[in-house]
């Protein structure tokens, strides 16, 4: 059993992480006047450099959970920075009185909570059909 196991570790390792593979799509609020976001634009809104939206609107981020695969893949090719590091960025952005980004479970519930909360945006597996949202950016 133990062999199976470690074949099958292995095996994700060679085939590497399937949200890597499909990649992820960038999502807003329909009411978003925003039609497109390059990397660093996103960067700054998950860092809280940038906190609303051009034409006025208060920017709602939201993330996936930190143990989330989609999450590594976003901080990685988006925020370019290890989770190590990230995690110190928002200590000290506490200490200035700023919250992280919200956090949602599961693909389905960042889709569901940037659908529904004006202002909103978040990201999502490929693999998930963005219904109701601006698809505003794709991440490979």
């Amino acid at each position: 059993m133990r062999i199976i196991v470690y074949l099958l570790l292995a095996l994700s390792v060679v085939w590497g992480s399937p949200v890597r593979a499909e990649g992820l799509i960038i999502i807003a609020n329909p009411g978003v006047a925003v039609s497109r976001l390059s990397p660093d634009e996103l960067a700054a809104i998950y860092l809280l450099k940038t906190t609303t939206w051009q034409g006025g609107g208060k920017i709602v981020a939201v993330n996936r959970e930190a143990s989330s695969s989609t999450r590594t893949v976003f901080s990685d090719a988006v925020l370019r920075q290890p989770y190590n590091a990230l995690n110190d960025y928002w200590n000290q952005m506490h200490f200035k009185g700023k919250a992280p980004p919200l956090v949602q479970e599961s693909d389905q519930a960042v889709l569901a909570f940037v659908q529904k909360v004006p202002g909103a945006i978040g990201y999502i597996s490929a693999s998930v059909a963005p219904q109701n949202v601006k698809v505003l950016a794709k991440v490979p």
